[in-house]
């Protein structure tokens, strides 16, 4: 029998991985759940394993090579759909991100990277490394802007951002970076690109008070939630925590200005921003 090709890693090797695994499931005559039940992992991980949402790990690996009779296929493969230009704890986020078709984020004290400018992301980048070498930041500057290609497109990602107000009044890069920032906010929002909201200060206390969250829906795959903290960061796909994160984001937008009223405030401070700047 002819030895199974390595994926090329020139291509998509996370979808092409992803197809392979469904045809061999499919061909062993199991469904997601029943292959999940083999390896430790629900049906719907495996799910978003074969849309190559989520990341194959080496001892999922191992396990699916066993139970499908893959010989080694899987475990010889799966180390170049890990590869990524990202942070080990976002990589798998940022990849997922790219297959989205609804991506709803609070972000509670900066700009998402999705709507960055270079400016501001240098900035940002530099605050979390002081000590790096600028060829470092400039290297994390480009994957953050490779990033916001997403929204080349016209129609998808539906991107929904709600912006705390915090986000807005902490200076990052000097006055000029910021109003050019927010400048940039409205202009996506006035071109009907994103739907920001902001949720002010006087909202009071609410149901992300803890930290900022970002939910994932996807065509072929189940949705995903995923929580990031200072050099962390984890995907969830619990079906009941993607479902109280749903209400928490709901509840959340609910509560904050609506995208009329803080277009308008994003626009005042920008402008507050730039006058301020001049001598």
């Amino acid at each position: 029998m002819t030895r199974p090709k390595d994926l090329d890693p020139s291509s998509n090797p996370r979808a092409l991985l992803g197809a392979e695994l469904r045809h061999a499931r499919e061909k062993a005559g199991l469904s997601q759940e029943e292959l999940g039940s083999r390896i430790f992992v629900s049906g719907s991980f495996i799910g978003q394993l074969e849309a190559g949402t989520r990341r194959m790990q080496p001892d999922h690996a191992r396990m699916l090579d066993e139970v499908l009779g893959t010989e080694d296929f899987f475990t010889r493969n799966c180390g170049a759909a890990a590869k990524s230009r990202y942070p080990e704890h976002f990589a798998e986020a940022a990849e997922a991100e790219a297959l989205a078709t609804t991506i709803r984020q609070y972000a509670p004290m900066l700009i998402p990277g999705l709507i960055q400018t270079p400016a501001y992301a240098r900035a940002v980048n530099r605050a979390y490394a002081p000590t790096a070498p600028e060829e470092t930041i400039d290297e994390w500057v480009d994957g953050r802007m490779a990033r916001t290609r997403l929204l080349n497109d016209p129609t998808k990602p539906l991107l929904w951002v709600v912006l705390d107000e915090a986000a807005l009044r902490r200076e990052t890069g000097g006055r000029s970076v910021m109003a050019e920032a927010l400048r940039h906010i409205a202009r996506l929002a006035r071109l009907r690109r994103v739907i920001v909201q902001v949720l002010p200060f006087n909202a009071g206390a609410h149901t992300a008070m803890d930290g900022s969250l970002k939910l994932m829906d996807f065509e072929d795959a189940p949705p995903l939630v995923y929580f990031e903290g200072v050099g962390t960061g984890q995907l969830e796909d619990d079906p009941a925590t993607v479902a109280e994160m749903k209400l928490r984001y709901e509840l959340l937008a609910a509560d904050a200005h609506s995208p009329e009223k803080s277009l308008a405030l994003i626009e005042a401070l920008a402008q507050d921003y730039a006058h301020e700047d001049q001598p």
